[in-house]
Order: structure tokens, then C-alpha cells, then sequence
């Protein structure tokens, strides 16, 4: 398989904290990759820096065959690395379709007529077309988790970046949520690479997992064989569990 996105020994310090300690993984075309671990473990530092939010103290990332190392976070999202955050926090006093068309105005190359166009396709496809005039406050979490999730697919991606885009929903919106992020793969032929605690989800669209703790990759593997990894019990439960 071709790799999407690649990191090679990604390092991050801050001061005498080593938030992620030389971390490597590779995200495969047409994959949904899962970066788990506790709270703490380093997963949102390791997502900041392959989204270009922060540089890595040392290691490398690459998109395809292209090195983006330490760019910054916009030029990033054009050559096509986006992310959502685990905090929606859109526009507020744009709406929802303005929302999007920013995001496919900067980083899509296409005109303010094409744009909108995309902004609007984005938004029927995660199911806010309807909503589109409306303002993020009239929104509800799961709907705002969907505009995030629409401005992402606005900026053309070829690796998403999702940052715990379940947590938080109801069961029914979660298991529409599971549906949605598989289309994004299926539909838009886009790579994943999700963090997220909600573990019936991993399990359910992952297929290949890695799993940090304490800054360091302890696993990685198909979810049925990592959850069973003496290191993976060990990290969310404790040692008297391994």
C-alpha cells in the first residue's frame, strides 16, 4: 500500500516534558487509521504536529513524497493534511455555508463561485444542507461536530485528521457518526487517521490501530489484537490488570 501521510520519529518537547517520544506511523491510501491511548498520552501533540500546529523538536513528516515538516498549519492544510478539533469552534458570526466556503476558498484553488459550490456539496453530504443559512449557535453538538467535519471535507483533504469527533454524541448520533466518517472513506476516497476514546467506534472503523502512552508508541496492530496487549491494559487500567 501506498502511505498518505507518514511520520518518522517524531520527538516533542516542552521544557523537560517529552510529550512524544520518536513516534512513527504511516497512514495508508484508502486506510482509517486509530491513534489511541490514555489521557496524557500524546495523541493531541502528535495531531499538532502533523497538521503543522507545532513543529516537532526532531523526526519527520511527509505527505506522499513531499516533506512538510515544521511548515506551518495553512500551508499544510493546502498540500492537503486538514484536521478537526475536539473543541468545535466555528465562525460564530458567519454561517454555516460561510463557514465552509472559507475553508474551500483557502485551500482548495478553486474561485468564490466554486467554493460555494463545494461548501454546499460538503454540507449535503454530512447532512446540513438544510442548515446552511443558519448560525453555528442554533446548532446543536452533533450538528456543530458535522460543520466541523464539512469545512475539513470543504478544504479538498487527502489525509483527515479527526480529533474525537464522537465523543460527547448520544448513542444514535454516534453510531451516525461511525456511518459518516466510513462514507468520507468510501464515497470521498479520503485517508483517516482518527484519535478517539469512544472505543466501540475504533473497533468498528479502524483497521489498523497504534497506541501511545506517555509519549510513546507501546503498540500497534488490528484493534481485536491490540486491546488484548498486555502494555495496552497496562496504559488504561493500570498494572494489576495486564
Amino acid at each position: 500500500m501506498t502511505a498518505v501521510l507518514r511520520a518518522e520519529g517524531l520527538s516533542k518537547r516542552f521544557g523537560g516534558l517529552k510529550a512524544n517520544d520518536n513516534v512513527s506511523l504511516s497512514l495508508e491510501k484508502g486506510q482509517i487509521l486509530g491513534l489511541i491511548g490514555p489521557n496524557g498520552a500524546g495523541k493531541s501533540t502528535c495531531f499538532a504536529m502533523l497538521a503543522g500546529s507545532i513543529p516537532p523538536t526532531s523526526g519527520r513528516v511527509f505527505l506522499g513524497e513531499q516533506e512538510i515538516t515544521g511548515l506551518p498549519a495553512f500551508r499544510v492544510a493546502r498540500a492537503g493534511v486538514v484536521r478537526t478539533h475536539q473543541i468545535v469552534r466555528p465562525f460564530a458570526n458567519l454561517t454555516v455555508i460561510e463557514n465552509c466556503t472559507v475553508a474551500a476558498a483557502q485551500c482548495s484553488g478553486r474561485d468564490d463561485a466554486g467554493s460555494r459550490e463545494l461548501a454546499r456539496e460538503m454540507l449535503r453530504f454530512v447532512g446540513l444542507e438544510k442548515r446552511r443559512n443558519d448560525y453555528p449557535a442554533g446548532l446543536t453538538l452533533a450538528q456543530r461536530k458535522r460543520l466541523e467535519m464539512a469545512r475539513a471535507l470543504s478544504s479538498a483533504p487527502k489525509a483527515l485528521l479527526l480529533d474525537e469527533v464522537i465523543a460527547g454524541v448520544n448513542p444514535v448520533e454516534a453510531r451516525d457518526m461511525v456511518a459518516l466518517i466510513r462514507r468520507i472513506r468510501d464515497e470521498q476516497g479520503i485517508s483517516i487517521l482518527m484519535t478517539e476514546h469512544v472505543m466501540a467506534a475504533v473497533m468498528s472503523l479502524c483497521e489498523h490501530v497504534v497506541v501511545l502512552d506517555a509519549g510513546k508508541l507501546i503498540a500497534a496492530g488490528v484493534p481485536k489484537e491490540v486491546v488484548q496487549n498486555a502494555a495496552v491494559i497496562e496504559a488504561y487500567l493500570g498494572k494489576k490488570h495486564a
